[in-house]
């Protein structure tokens, strides 16, 4: 589906309730199979969190996934631990083209019995029942945080626990240390120290109910919406706190450049844009929270702001390669950008070009990104439907702030 956006006529007004980080939501699931007496509130609507629940609860010998990285991760650990037979976890063609060598040769270094499908180092994987006795294993640390939470997933269920040594530079910190506050919630031992985790073996835990907080990557289409607006827009959004486990919280801090004041109330956060505060340019290391990059770089060339993000190397190998489709998008658009394996810089830009269709390459991220550009020109977004992958009501939530959605046939 096709849609045009159109900036509305009054101030930007909201009250919206986010779904819950999806995140949070599926590292909780695989939790919650090892400990069913957790009980899991606020869980996210996205697709991504869906397709979890349907392989985790079903009974078939393929798991497909679809375009759902997280749970491909995930599930890989998880099935290698837990597998009552055997089982083929599949998904789509850009999935396919997804690697996870780094994480099967981890899982295989402590016992896992994995096999590839068709092309060595990518999905789909054979995963058949093992038993994993080792209880050490070492995997870079500057790869997708995903692999390093996705074997602390498994590791209570181990019967010795898993010590885990990160080999190099450690990046996406943050997603790591929300892995290990989950299982401290829960009460089973685990530390960070250094480059290695240690956790600890857990048969049972007490019954617990988790409420999953909202996501603040979907909270960022907010704060760029608020960056582009006039000074008396204001946008409420529930549920979300101060002390959050979610690396892209640090949104709050970083879109102060642009002007854009949190206020944080009990499970809510207002924002609001105090006064026009745009930096020359924006330079900022993004390795511990890329997903927020696309954001960030599209509410940059909307105001008109130079933008130097480095720590980027995880957008190359997401849904689709992030860099290149910013690139090819914003240049469309009429932006002077230049992208690296890991950095994105992009020069002032003081001509927007109108009703530009942009290509969303299968990523729920391209077309919210670019949605708030809609403040500042009509735009068109296609595969609108794309966002339903960790957003399902986006362009509802959209038309309750006032932008006009158009479906274009």
């Amino acid at each position: 589906m096709k849609i045009k956006l159109h900036k509305p006529n009054t101030s930007l007004k909201a009250d919206l309730i986010i779904s819950g980080s999806k995140s949070e939501s599926n590292r909780l699931l695989i939790l919650q199979q090892a400990f069913p007496n957790i009980t899991i509130e606020n869980l996210s609507t996205s697709d991504d969190t869906q397709v979890m629940q349907k392989a985790l609860r079903s009974n078939d010998n393929v798991a497909d996934i679809h375009h759902a990285g997280t749970a491909m991760r995930f599930l890989t650990a998880y099935f290698a631990a837990n597998v009552s037979d055997e089982i083929v976890l599949t998904g789509s063609q850009r999935m396919k083209e997804r690697p996870i060598a780094i994480l099967v040769d981890a899982l295989q270094s402590i016992g896992a019995n994995i096999s590839y499908e068709e092309q060595e180092g990518y999905p789909p994987l054979r995963i058949k029942k093992s038993a994993i006795s080792k209880d050490k294993v070492a995997i870079k640390g500057n790869v997708s945080s995903q692999y390093i939470s996705a074997l602390i997933l498994m590791a209570p269920s181990l019967p010795n626990g898993l010590e885990i040594e990160l080999v190099g530079e450690i990046t996406s910190v943050p997603y790591i240390e929300m892995t290990l506050q989950l299982l401290s919630q829960l009460g089973i031992e685990a530390t960070f120290s250094e480059n290695k985790i240690k956790v600890q073996p857990k048969k049972e835990v007490e019954n617990k109910t988790i409420v999953v907080e909202s996501d603040w990557s979907s909270a960022s289409y907010f704060y760029s919406l608020i960056a582009l607006s006039e000074v008396s827009s204001n946008i409420k959004l529930s549920a979300y706190k101060e002390d959050s486990l979610q690396g892209d919280s640090c949104l709050a801090k970083i879109y102060e450049h642009f002007g854009v004041k949190t206020e944080f109330l009990e499970n809510t956060i207002v924002l609001t844009k105090e006064q026009e505060h745009n930096p020359n340019i924006l330079i900022q290391d993004l390795k511990s929270a890329p997903d927020i990059a696309q954001t960030i770089a599209v509410t940059c060339f909307g105001l008109g702001i130079t933008c130097d993000l480095t720590g980027l190397h995880t957008l190359k190998i997401k849904e689709t390669d992030r860099l290149e489709a910013l690139k090819n998008e914003l240049t469309k658009l009429g932006a002077k950008i230049e992208v690296t394996n890991d950095s994105l810089h992009l020069k002032t830009s003081e001509v927007i070009h109108e009703n530009i269709e942009i290509e969303t390459y299968n990523d729920h991220r391209m077309a919210m990104a670019f949605a708030p550009l809609a403040l500042r020109v009509p735009i068109q977004i296609l595969d609108a439907m794309v966002v339903t992958k960790s957003y399902q009501s986006f362009w509802d939530d959209m038309k309750e702030i006032g932008i006009t959605v158009q479906e274009v046939k």
